[in-house]
């Protein structure tokens, strides 16, 4: 699933291209791709037809594109395999759910393979730590990432303390902090040297200060080298794929040498997926 360097990557790519644009048509290929909107696809087609788009904004995995007015945003989640993919108006996709036709001559394709994931018109909420900021309803429960100004260090490590979880349970949470998953967290864990499974209760606050600076440089990496494609499933708005799989010390690397001490590395299952880390460098303390 796409997380935050992925979605950052996506958005970062349709800035220049939509912000002030006008939504010329919107065709709807499949209704499923539409279950977060409230109501029919016409009403979808309806409302967003003749908007005109703002700069695109992200928080954790959740993207959303603001519509003139303020009060209404266009919500992208890309779900398991979801792509926005930048066109000229001649070009179309496999698989495209979505599309729009904007007034520059672009066009935007919802690709989803699995139709996990959606789009939808959404109303701007009040956020709760800063009410003079907007977010869609459907983001308004989701927790500030690492690479947002605003986000909390100290709330944070406090909120991690009084968790009763372990800690990549707690990495996972997205209201607790968004846009980590299975990678990153992995990734970020062996960088600190913490194993997936300790309480987050004995976690001393050098070594949680230790991993937030090991998931914020992680996630800034992934982000200069376009996030992590492991297959056709993630790309860019532009259909090029990141390369942050080649920089991967732990995830998917089982049964590889530890980069640091050189003992295999193990895959353990956890919450129906899997834990890639280092029996030697990442003992449960």
């Amino acid at each position: 699933m796409p997380e935050l360097p992925e979605v950052e990557v996506v958005r970062a790519g349709l800035a220049p291209a939509v912000s002030g644009a006008g939504v010329a048509s919107v065709t709807v290929y499949d209704e499923r791709s539409l279950r977060r909107h409230d109501g029919p696809s016409e009403d979808f087609i309806d409302r967003l037809t003749g908007r005109r788009m703002l700069t695109p904004e992200r928080r954790g995995k959740f993207l959303w594109i603001p519509l003139d007015g303020g009060t209404e945003a266009l919500v992208v989640h890309l779900g398991m395999s979801g792509q926005v993919l930048l066109r000229d108006q001649s070009t179309d996709d496999a698989l495209t759910r979505i599309r729009l036709d904007l007034d520059t001559g672009y066009r935007l394709n919802f690709v989803d393979q699995r139709i996990f994931g959606s789009m939808a018109i959404d109303t701007m909420v009040p956020t709760t730590d800063h009410p003079d900021q907007f977010v869609p309803s459907q983001v308004v429960h989701i927790a500030r990432d690492l690479v947002d100004p605003l986000f909390d260090d100290r709330r944070f490590l406090a909120a991690l303390k009084r968790k009763n979880t372990t800690i990549k349970r707690a990495l996972l949470d997205q209201t607790l902090v968004s846009g980590i998953g299975n990678i990153y967290a992995d990734e970020s864990l062996w960088g600190a040297r913490i194993h997936y499974d300790q309480p987050t209760a004995s976690l001393s606050r050098p070594r949680a200060v230790t991993l937030l600076a090991e998931l914020r440089a992680v996630l800034a990496q992934a982000l200069a080298e376009g996030g992590t494609s492991f297959d056709t499933q993630y790309r860019g708005v532009n259909g090029q794929s990141g390369y942050f799989a080649h920089s991967l010390k732990a995830y998917g690397q089982q049964g590889k040498p530890c980069p640091r001490c050189g003992t295999p590395m193990v895959r353990e299952q956890f919450m129906n997926r899997g834990s890639h880390f280092c029996p030697r460098c990442q003992r449960l303390r």
